[in-house]
């Protein structure tokens, strides 16, 4: 994993955005995935004093994992991780070489496997995907606090 170290060395927090970013190359790579994401949203909560409920910590931490997986799965080269915080949420981007069209299928319980995309575009609070002069970029985002009623912020009614 190649990473850059978050905001080392950049202007002050109002000047700059709160991210985080990482190159993976190989399948054992993917928990460091992981990692780096709750690591990110450690710091946000630590440092920068923004509150980061356990449903998005743990959410962040699955959403990754499905990206970089597939990504490392399905596309040659590496992948890239990009973690941002916009808007009291957390922007989840992978960008990998691949161009092939991604498929997402209908929710079937009967069905083993193929339910990552599935699982992802049903935590967040926006999935899209761009074609970049070379492969594509996933990005979603998740609310980083619950809603104040009690309800899981971000899901969306299939």
């Amino acid at each position: 994993m190649d990473a850059a170290v978050p905001n080392e060395g950049q202007e002050p927090l109002g000047d700059r955005p709160i991210a985080a970013s990482a190159a993976f190359e190989g399948s054992a790579e993917i928990a460091e995935a992981r990692d780096l994401a709750r690591d990110f949203l450690t710091s946000v909560q630590v440092e920068h004093g923004l509150s980061v409920s356990k449903r998005a910590m743990g959410m962040a931490q699955l959403v990754v994992s499905e990206l970089v997986t597939n990504a490392r799965k399905y596309a040659p080269g590496p992948c890239l991780l990009d973690l941002e915080i916009t808007d009291g949420a957390v922007r989840i981007s992978v960008w990998d070489s691949s161009t092939a069209q991604l498929s997402i299928q209908a929710a079937d319980p009967e069905r083993v496997g193929q339910h990552g995309l599935e699982i992802v575009t049903a935590v967040s609070e926006t999935f899209s995907v761009h074609r970049e002069p070379v492969g594509k970029r996933i990005t979603v985002t998740l609310a980083l606090a619950d809603d104040p009623g009690g309800a899981a912020a971000g899901r969306r009614t299939m």
